[in-house]
């Protein structure tokens, strides 16, 4: 009986340490505005990309991401690939420069899980769900 306390223990503590390596935090828009020891440290930021900011370079892909609240200018030093448009959630990492500009390598999209094939195939108003 001890025996198998202390296994499921140890499963659980396993476990616990293993997502604990997967699980995903971010701030928002306003957590990071709030909290000026956060600029210098690596961290994730998360919202929504306002419309009209993206602008798109040699150097990357320049936009703003915001809570509804508050908003923070990012610079993505690669080129976006896929779904990534105005209006839609985005998790970026990096860091935030004392000029208030948040410099990201890396660009993760939200996005549903709805299917809309390309224009031109005869087939655009069709949705289709996994």
């Amino acid at each position: 009986m001890v025996v198998t306390v202390v296994a499921l223990g140890a499963v659980g503590v396993l476990a616990g340490a293993g997502l604990q390596g997967n699980l995903v935090y971010y701030k928002t828009t306003s957590e990071l505005v709030a909290d000026p020891g956060l600029a210098g440290q690596r961290l994730r930021l998360g919202g929504l990309v306002m419309a009209s900011s993206v602008s798109r370079g040699p150097d990357g892909v320049r936009f703003t991401l915001t809570d509804g609240v508050q908003e923070v200018r990012v610079v993505n030093s690669e080129q976006p690939r896929g779904v990534f448009q105005e209006g839609q959630g985005a998790l970026v990492e990096g860091v935030l420069g004392a000029d208030g500009v948040f410099r990201s390598d890396l660009l993760l999209v939200k996005h549903d899980n709805t299917y809309r094939p390309p224009d031109g195939d005869g087939n655009s108003q069709a949705e289709i769900r996994p």
